[in-house]
């Protein structure tokens, strides 16, 4: 297979892909929403969903991949995101390996189009489309659900929030839950707490690090050191962060915490 990568150029590719291996989350999950997880056979630090993957050795932090491992296992297609992972692609591409990177979305729709590239690549295009179609209708029930002004945090070592060009900003406006900073041209940023206090969103929505433990505790305690008297509602970790065919879900799930916490459900 040869095609032309934006970023990496020129790919000369297999035809077909028996041993593939992600080293993004997201990836990993639209394999296995695409049926073809059992392909997998190795992973990244980050990959923890779904359960079977875990088994899985592991390649790769987000920037750093351990290439003698992963040459080891002979891969067909080694699949990446870019953002953070662009220089990682590049590397891989330089030494020999497979290497595919699929863009960083600047929306849920680019969730959407990155499942159909993996169609084309993966000769699944059927499929993809099937799968796209019924994740962008259950996008559209939740349109305008609230109307809100919200304050978004997560734990990525430190607290990061969102502005404009960012999927999560996106999307939670597609719910009527409008970004404080959606007026400033970040996607992801550190923010002012203080500015965070001046603005006074309706709501603070907290996401955690995964595993963490009752992370809406942790969220109101937060909100209580920093003296915010505003609701809460956070979710249960990497899920707003994730940007695999799974948001979706996990953006449902969160409209109806926001739901309980307003007194709507």
């Amino acid at each position: 297979m040869k095609i032309f990568h934006e970023l990496l150029g020129p790919l000369d590719l297999p035809d077909r892909f028996g041993r593939i291996v992600s080293l993004a989350p997201n990836l990993t999950d639209a394999l296995f929403a695409l049926g073809v997880g059992d392909r997998l056979v190795g992973r990244s630090a980050f990959c923890h969903r779904p359960a079977e993957v875990l088994s899985l050795p592991v390649l790769a932090s987000y920037t750093k991949t351990r290439t003698d491992l992963l040459r080891s296992l002979k891969p067909d297609l080694v699949l990446l995101s870019t953002g953070v992972q662009r220089e990682q692609a590049l590397r891989l591409k330089e030494e020999g390996f497979p290497a595919y990177a699929v863009p960083l979305p600047t929306s849920p729709y680019g969730i959407l189009e990155n499942l159909s590239t993996l169609g084309h690549l993966l000769d699944l295009e059927e499929r993809a489309a099937e799968l796209a179609h019924g994740l962008a209708e259950r996008y559209g029930r939740l349109k305008g659900r609230f109307d809100l002004k919200v304050y978004f945090e997560m734990d990525l070592g430190g607290p990061i929030t969102v502005g404009r060009g960012s999927y999560i900003a996106q999307a939670l406006l597609h719910l009527g839950l409008k970004p404080i900073f959606l007026d400033l041209p970040q996607a992801y940023f550190p923010p002012d707490l203080e500015e965070v206090k001046r603005r006074r969103p309706d709501l603070f929505l907290y996401e955690p690090k995964p595993w963490g433990k009752n992370p809406l505790a942790k969220a109101r305690a937060l909100a209580e050191e920093r003296g915010w008297d505003f609701p809460v509602a956070a979710t249960d970790g990497d899920e707003l962060a994730h940007y695999g065919p799974m948001f979706f879900a996990f953006l449902e799930k969160l409209a109806d915490r926001v739901a309980e916490t307003l007194g709507q459900a």
